[in-house]
C-alpha cells in the first residue's frame, strides 16, 4: 500500500507476537517524525494505526488539556489515543472527520476497529481460524494470504446491478467491509457484533420532527464552517474545480483568506465547444477568486496509457472513478497532497434527477405480478430501442426501493443471470436482500426528498463516489476531502430539508458571504462527465448510448476478478 502513504512506514508487534499493526504514512498534520505510526500512548498501554483526518482535533485537544492531559506531538492521531483513554470506545461520537482506525488496548487485551459515520474512509477485515486481519484495501488482505478468496455471489450480483459492490460485501467471501458509523471490538472472547454509533435514517427522521423554515444565512454559515474545518492542514490544500455550483462554492470559501489554495480542473478534447466543456466557467471562477489554476487536459491516448494502472489501483470494481483518478493525478503533479471535492452537494440539495423521478415512480400502483408478466413479454423488443428498465416500470414501480432501482441500477436484478452463471446469480440476489435493505435505508423517514437523500447517500455516494475518491486519490498519494459529507454540516442543515420549500443548491449558493459568477448561477445542471464511452467504442459525445458504460463495466469486472472464471454466464 506504498502509494497510500509514501512518506514513511512503521510496524509494531506485541511481545507475544499475537498482535501486529502496520502503517503507511501520508504526512499532512504534524509532518515531523513525532506523528509517525503506529503511535503509542505515553504510558505504552495503547497503540493505534489511523487513516484519515480529525477536523476538530484542536478543539478536542484543548478540552483534554483542560482536564490535565499532556501532549508530545501536534498530531490528530495522539488526540485519538488520549480520547480513548479518557472516555473509552464511545469517544468516536465526538469525532468530526473521516477515519478508519485500529486501536490496541494492552490492558484490556482487545482491539477496537472504527469507521467514520458516512464511510468516507474504507476498512476491510477478514475473520477466520487464522485470526483477524484488517486493511484499507481488499488487495492488501488478499496479498497476505490465508483468506477465503472464493467468489461472493452477493458482491458480484451487487456490482452487476449498481456498477459498484454494495457494502458490506466484496468480491470475496472471506473479506467484508466494516459498516459506516460502526465500531467493532475484538478480544480473547472473539469478535463482538458491530456497534452502530451513527445512523443516517435515524438522524434524518429526527430532523423531520424539528424541521424549521429555511434560514439561508444559517445554510451559508454551515457550509462556511465545514470548509474552514476541512482546510485544517500543514500542507497546501487544492480544490477540484468544475463548472458546477458545488465545487465553485468550495473554491470561493476555501480561497477566502488562503492565498496558497489553488484550483485543479480537467479538460477533454471531445467536449470542446459542447455543454460538457467546463473549462471556461472554471477559469472564470479561479480568476474571480484569485486562485492559481492548474488545468489537466486528458486525451484518449492518455486514458489508454493509464488504463492498466487505473484498473490496478481500483481495488474493488466500479464503473466510475476515471475523473477522480485523473484530477488526482493533476493535483499531485501540481504539488498537492490534499484537495477538496464537491461530492455530496447533489445528495443533500436535490441535484440529481432521482429527486424528481423516484417519488413519481414510487407513486405508481403496485402491480408486481402483472408487471413481471409484462416485462417478460416486452423486455427484448424494448431493449432494441431504449433501456430494458422501461419494461420493468410496472414490476418495480409503487415503492421507493423499486423506484430507486429503476433510476440508479446499471442492470435490473432480472438481468443478472444473463451476466453471471444463473445459479450463482440467484444465490447473490438472495444474499443481497436488496429490496429489504433499500427499504431499511429509509425506515422512519416521511419526507420524499429526505428518502431520496438517504438512498443516494447510503448507496450511490458511499458505495461508488466515496470509494472512488479514496482509491483514485490514493493512487497518486492525494487525500480527497469532502466538506459536504460532514456530520456537523448534516446536523445543521437537515432540519431545513424536509419541508416543501426546502432549499436547493442555488439557495445555498446565494446564502454564502461571497458572490458567485452570475452565468454559473444561471447555468443548467449538466453533471460532471468523462468521455469513457467515446474512448472505448467511438460513440459521439452526448449520443446517449449505454453501450460504452456497460462495456466498461464488464471489462472492469473481468480484469479485477480474472481468477473467478466459474461465475460468468455461459
Amino acid at each position: 500500500m506504498a502509494e497510500r502513504g509514501p512518506d514513511g512506514f512503521g510496524i509494531w508487534q506485541s511481545s507475544d507476537h499475537a498482535v501486529g499493526l502496520a502503517h503507511r504514512r501520508l504526512a499532512i498534520i504534524d509532518l515531523s517524525d513525532r506523528g509517525a505510526q503506529p503511535m503509542a500512548s505515553q504510558d505504552g498501554r495503547l497503540r493505534i494505526v489511523f487513516n484519515g483526518e480529525i477536523y476538530n482535533y484542536r478543539e478536542l485537544r484543548s478540552t483534554l488539556e483542560s482536564s490535565g492531559c499532556k501532549f508530545v506531538t501536534d498530531s490528530d492521531t495522539e488526540v485519538l489515543l488520549a480520547l480513548y483513554a479518557h472516555a473509552g470506545s464511545g469517544f468516536v461520537e465526538k469525532l468530526r472527520g473521516m477515519f478508519a482506525f485500529a486501536l490496541w488496548d494492552d490492558e484490556r487485551k482487545g482491539l477496537l476497529l472504527a469507521r467514520d459515520a458516512f464511510g468516507i474512509k474504507p476498512l476491510y477485515y477478514a475473520n477466520d481460524s487464522h485470526g483477524l486481519r484488517f486493511a484499507s484495501q481488499v488487495k492488501a488482505l488478499l496479498a497476505g494470504g490465508e483468506v477465503d478468496d472464493s467468489p461472493d455471489p452477493a458482491g458480484y450480483a451487487g456490482y452487476c446491478i449498481f456498477g459498484s459492490v454494495p457494502e458490506p460485501f466484496t468480491l470475496y467471501r472471506g473479506i467484508h467491509a466494516l459498516a459506516a458509523g460502526t465500531t467493532l471490538w475484538i478480544d480473547r472472547d472473539g469478535v463482538e457484533h458491530g456497534r452502530a454509533y451513527w445512523n443516517l435514517a435515524g438522524k434524518l427522521a429526527a430532523s423531520e420532527i424539528t424541521a424549521c423554515s429555511p434560514n439561508h444565512e444559517q445554510l451559508g454559515l454551515a457550509l462556511q464552517d465545514s470548509v474552514k474545518h476541512h482546510m485544517v492542514s500543514d500542507v497546501p490544500v487544492g480544490v477540484f474545480l468544475s463548472a458546477g455550483l458545488d465545487s465553485t462554492m468550495l473554491a470561493a470559501l476555501a480561497s477566502a483568506g488562503n492565498h496558497s489554495c489553488a484550483a485543479i480542473t480537467l479538460s477533454f478534447p471531445e467536449y470542446d465547444g459542447t455543454e460538457n466543456d467546463e473549462l471556461g466557467f472554471a477559469r472564470e471562477t479561479a480568476r474571480q477568486f484569485g486562485m492559481r489554476h492548474h488545468v489537466c487536459r486528458i486525451t484518449r491516448d492518455e486514458f489508454q496509457a493509464h488504463a492498466d494502472r487505473l484498473l490496478c489501483a481500483m481495488d474493488q470494481p466500479t464503473i466510475d472513478g476515471v475523473n477522480s483518478y485523473f484530477v488526482s493525478l493533476a493535483a499531485r503533479e501540481a504539488g498537492f497532497k490534499v484537495a477538496l471535492s464537491g461530492l455530496g452537494g447533489d445528495e443533500w440539495f436535490a441535484g440529481y434527477p432521482s429527486f424528481r423521478d423516484v417519488p413519481r415512480i414510487a407513486a405508481l400502483p403496485q402491480l408486481p405480478v402483472i408487471g413481471r408478466m409484462l416485462r417478460k413479454l416486452t423486455a427484448v423488443p424494448v431493449s432494441r430501442f431504449t433501456s430494458p428498465k422501461y419494461a420493468s416500470l410496472l414490476e418495480y414501480g409503487g415503492s421507493f426501493a423499486g423506484a430507486y432501482l429503476l433510476r440508479r441500477a446499471l442492470h435490473m436484478p432480472w438481468e443478472v443471470d444473463q451476466l453471471l452463471e444463473p445459479g450463482f446469480a440467484a444465490d447473490g440476489l438472495r444474499e443481497l436482500h436488496l429490496h429489504d435493505r433499500l427499504e431499511q435505508t429509509i425506515a422512519g423517514i416521511a419526507s420524499d426528498r429526505l428518502r431520496v437523500t438517504a438512498l443516494e447517500l447510503s448507496w450511490y455516494m458511499r458505495n461508488q463516489l466515496l470509494r472512488d475518491a479514496d482509491w483514485a486519490g490514493m493512487a497518486h498519494s492525494v487525500e480527497i476531502r469532502v466538506p459536504f459529507v460532514d456530520t456537523t454540516f448534516a446536523s445543521r442543515i437537515s432540519g431545513y430539508l424536509s419541508r416543501p420549500d426546502a432549499p436547493g443548491k442555488r439557495a445555498l449558493a446565494q446564502s454564502l458571504p461571497v458572490v458567485l459568477p452570475q452565468p454559473l448561477l444561471d447555468r443548467p445542471k449538466t453533471g460532471f462527465s468523462v468521455p469513457v464511452r467515446e474512448w472505448l467504442i467511438g460513440d459521439t459525445p452526448g449520443s446517449g448510448s449505454g453501450r460504452g458504460l456497460r462495456q466498461w463495466s464488464k471489462l472492469v469486472l473481468q480484469r479485477l476478478a480474472a481468477g473467478h472464471a466459474e461465475v460468468w454466464a455461459r
